[in-house]
């Protein structure tokens, strides 16, 4: 189907930075630089400049980022890691891949861990809390970091869609042992593949994960220090990276726009329930720009029916699949999350013509 308004504009994104990225990849090919070169290290110290932490490890998925650095904290068997209920399966599966338990745990009305939660789910078996920084907004970090100090409890952050927001000035990826981050070329800061990163203030971790990514190895001496894996971030993703990331601001800038324009325009709008929470303290990016509806598949199907592609996400809480053998569970907000969620076109190309075709859409759904 040809849409008016597209969910993501990865050619018009593309066409927008060509030259730069052009000559980049003529670049690395021309002088063979395709593994574990300059561009990967250059990158590497770019995006920890920009998180605001002493390093960064390339990996080849936020999936392994997240795997790699429970590894390097030491969670294994026995342990239990508190996750959220309503996240992506990758972060449970990199927990499970350890050999510990996921446990499952209830969010609130912003998509992000509930705090109080947390507490009811911390057993003596409790070793890390993987909180997710969902769409684009920071969960309550002080809160989080208190409970942690007070039980001795690791963090591991997913910030694989928040890459750039704060919490009260201090960035995603940043509060934790280590943050983990997913460059999949729809987010914020997309690769033209797959590639994700681990950021941490731990040399220690750092070079744990960077041997662990390369099948154990020490890529200066030679020495194969444990039974690693393959998933070293490609050199050629790392210098398209560093290009987009000089870009990136303005970019979150231009998301902050167009939702502010949502806002604008659909405040007040039947049962639509839009992502701006309170509290000052936040710098979100919107990631996805999620609203929720108990009309949720009329709306969808009226606004696909009208040339505006949207998308559901995660339409089936994680444990009613079976195949995952999570058991059972009692998250309530996340049930009603997975019922009533809907992703509105949201990034950094679309232009104020198409934003405001999707509102008057929206404007004639509900008032016929």
């Amino acid at each position: 189907m040809t849409y008016k308004v597209r969910f993501v504009e990865p050619d018009v994104h593309y066409a927008r930075i060509k030259q730069e990225i052009d000559s980049v990849i003529q670049d690395i090919l021309s002088k063979g630089d395709l593994v574990y070169r300059s561009q990967l290290k250059e990158f590497e110290r770019n995006l920890a400049a920009f998180v605001g932490t002493r390093y960064a490890v390339g990996v080849n998925s936020g999936f392994h980022a997240l795997h790699l650095s429970l590894i390097a904290a030491g969670i294994g068997p026995g342990d239990e890691v508190i996750v959220p209920a309503h996240t992506f399966v990758a972060g449970v599966s990199a927990i499970v891949h350890t050999g510990a338990k996921p446990v499952l745990v209830d969010v609130g009305e912003d998509y992000n861990l509930d705090t109080n939660a947390v507490e009811r789910a911390i057993t003596p078996r409790t070793r890390a809390l993987m909180p997710t920084q969902l769409n684009g907004r920071v969960c309550n970090m002080d809160r989080l970091m208190a409970i942690s100090e007070k039980r001795n409890l690791i963090i591991i952050e997913d910030a694989a869609q928040a890459l750039g927001a704060t919490f009260k000035g201090k960035k995603a990826g940043s509060f934790g042992l280590t943050g983990c981050f997913s460059f999949y070329p729809f987010k914020v800061l997309g690769a033209l593949g797959d590639a994700g990163a681990a950021a941490t203030d731990s040399e220690e971790v750092a070079i744990k994960i960077s041997r662990l990514r390369y099948n154990g190895e020490d890529r200066e001496t030679g020495e194969y220090h444990y039974h690693g894996f393959s998933c070293l971030m490609d050199n050629l993703q790392a210098a398209i990276l560093s290009v987009k990331l000089r870009h990136l601001p303005k970019w979150l800038d231009r998301r902050r726009q167009v939702a502010g324009m949502y806002l604008k325009g659909l405040s007040g709008i039947g049962d639509l329930r839009l992502p701006h929470f309170k509290g000052d303290e936040y710098g979100d990016t919107y990631q996805n720009y999620v609203v929720r509806t108990k009309r949720r598949h009329e709306l969808a199907k009226y606004l696909k029916d009208n040339g505006v592609e949207v998308l559901i996400h995660w339409p089936k809480p994680m444990w009613k699949h079976e195949g995952l053998g999570l058991g059972t569970q009692n998250s309530p907000m996340t049930e009603a999350i997975c019922r009533e969620v809907l992703s509105l076109p949201m990034n950094a190309e679309i232009n104020d013509e198409s934003v405001e075709y999707v509102i008057q859409t929206i404007r004639r759904f509900y008032s016929n």
